[in-house]
This record gives structure tokens, C-alpha cells and sequence, in this order.
């Protein structure tokens, strides 16, 4: 069964049942021990690109941004039964033209790792996918705060919603993560790692 290792701010980690790990926006946090078989990022700010962190298996596969977005679209990648999809991120300092979120299915199960982003037009048509696992940013500074982070969760009617980015400059908020009113909220520690 797949896993989800959270590692702080927005840097998480997957790791299929078959042992091959995924990093998404490594930053932060402990957990980069495991050598990665795929690396994606959604964009270039600092807190969301530190690939130097990982260890790369000789065939690890980067995506970032700028390859997401290559020739104008938002790309789909299909790696040996494992399939990364670009979608729309955007929000007052990002263009939705230099950065990207991500469906990522692996072992059957979606997870959007939605990167920096407030409210898109492409989140209405996330909801007829029926994800299993959205994890959104909730920092209210950059990113949409937790009453909008709420909204989105309800339009896009995961199985379970996730906060994280919560507190630039800090690894986890827990008071503001309790407070989200998120349905069908699950709450990660840094450290932590679940089941999917």
C-alpha cells in the first residue's frame, strides 16, 4: 500500500507499494533519506525546490514547473504506471504561467498536491475525478486562507483534505490546522507518515 510521509511547510514524500518514492517540493524537515525515483516541483520559489536535498536513483525522473508547462499546455507524464498530471495553480505571487499543482496516481489512488495556490478554475472539474487525498495551502499570506482553503476542499470533495503551508517560516501550525473547517479533515504532523 502506498505511503505519505509529510515532511513540513509543503514538502511531502510517496512512496508506492512497490518501494518507489516520489518527493514533492522538497524544502524542509527530515525524511529525504530514501532515494528518489521521482522528483516534482511546482515552481521555483526557494521553499519549494531544494531537489539538492534528495538522493537520485540513476534513473530518477525531475519534473519541474518549466517542463510541466513546456510548449504552452499543462502536461500529463505516464512513468511506468505511476502518472503525474499538471493542473492549474496560480495566486497573487505566482502566475499560473510559471507554475503548476499535480494529480499524482499511484497504486490507484489521486492525490492533488496542489503546490502555492488560492482558488482555480480548474477546481470545479476535480470533483467528478473523486480524489481520494487533497493537500492545500492554508497560509493565508501567499496562498488562500483557511476559509477559502475550506471552500476549495468542499468544491473539489476529496476523501480526505489535508492542510499544510500553514505558517511560512515554519515547519507546521497546529493551532491554525485545528481550525480549518475543512470536510473530511486529516491533520499530519511533520514526521508523521500514513497509510493511503
Amino acid at each position: 500500500m502506498a505511503k505519505l510521509f509529510y515532511q513540513g511547510h509543503g514538502s511531502y514524500r510517496i512512496t508506492a507499494a512497490d518501494g518507489r518514492v516520489i518527493y514533492i517540493d522538497p524544502y524542509i524537515g527530515e525524511g529525504y533519506d530514501l532515494p528518489a525515483d521521482i522528483v516534482l516541483v511546482t515552481h521555483q520559489h526557494s521553499d519549494h525546490n531544494r531537489v539538492q536535498l534528495i538522493t537520485q536513483k540513476p534513473d530518477c525522473r525531475v519534473i519541474t514547473n518549466a517542463e510541466a508547462l513546456e510548449g504552452g499546455s499543462r502536461r500529463t507524464f505516464s512513468l511506468d504506471g505511476i502518472t503525474v498530471e499538471a493542473v492549474e495553480a496560480k495566486n497573487m505571487m505566482h502566475n499560473p504561467k510559471q507554475c503548476v499543482g499535480y494529480i499524482i496516481t499511484v497504486d490507484g489512488i489521486q492525490v492533488y498536491a496542489s503546490g502555492d495556490t488560492s482558488k482555480t478554475e480548474q477546481m470545479a472539474t476535480f470533483a467528478d475525478r473523486a480524489l481520494d487525498y487533497a493537500l492545500f495551502p492554508c497560509d493565508g499570506k501567499f496562498n488562500m486562507n483557511l476559509k477559502e482553503a475550506a471552500k476549495c476542499a468542499e468544491l473539489i470533495g476529496a476523501k480526505r483534505n489535508i492542510p499544510i503551508h500553514l505558517k511560512p517560516g515554519a515547519l507546521f501550525d497546529r493551532t491554525m490546522a485545528e481550525k480549518w473547517t475543512a470536510p473530511n479533515k486529516l491533520i499530519i504532523e511533520p514526521g508523521e507518515e500514513i497509510e493511503l
